[in-house]
């Protein structure tokens, strides 16, 4: 029983460190930073995304190969698993196009002084967060009661 319980409690931390951060952003820092000069505000993001991005891509290869080792493990299963996993393929691909599109090009724009241009980045990552973030609300709803769900 090591190997499941392991598995679910990187799974678990994985997606604490991912969807917690996420809340942290949007409803902490997001505020907070508000009242801040366009220039110093933004560098701020880089510095905070660029942090919290390399810990968001740990955290999703954790997330995966716990989730793959508890179910092709036979330790985890039902509908209330294959509901997680959809939902937890959408945030990753959601993700992916954050730090391949709009975070590159947020960085791009800063790095070439035009902070209007990485501002608007920075609001269409800001979306695309808030988006993962209710879904991944809702993926840990599931995941603490599907098993209840008769």
């Amino acid at each position: 029983m090591l190997v499941p319980s392991l598995a679910l409690i990187l799974h678990v931390f994985s997606a604490i460190v991912w969807v917690g951060g996420m809340f942290f952003a949007v409803l902490v820092l997001r505020p907070a930073s508000g009242p801040l000069d366009p220039g110093p505000r933004l560098q701020l993001w880089l510095r905070v995304l660029d942090r919290f991005f390399k810990w968001v891509i740990a955290a999703i290869l954790l997330l995966l190969a716990s989730g793959f080792t508890l179910v092709l493990g036979g330790y985890a299963g039902g509908p209330h698993v294959n509901l997680m996993m959809g939902f937890g393929v959408v945030m990753v691909l959601i993700f992916l196009h954050l730090y391949f599109a709009p975070w590159k090009r947020f960085r791009t724009g800063l790095a070439a002084g035009d902070t209007a241009a990485a501002a608007g980045q920075l609001n269409q990552i800001r979306i695309l967060v808030i988006v993962n973030l209710v879904l991944g609300l809702i993926t840990a709803a599931i995941g603490a009661s599907g098993r209840y769900w008769g």
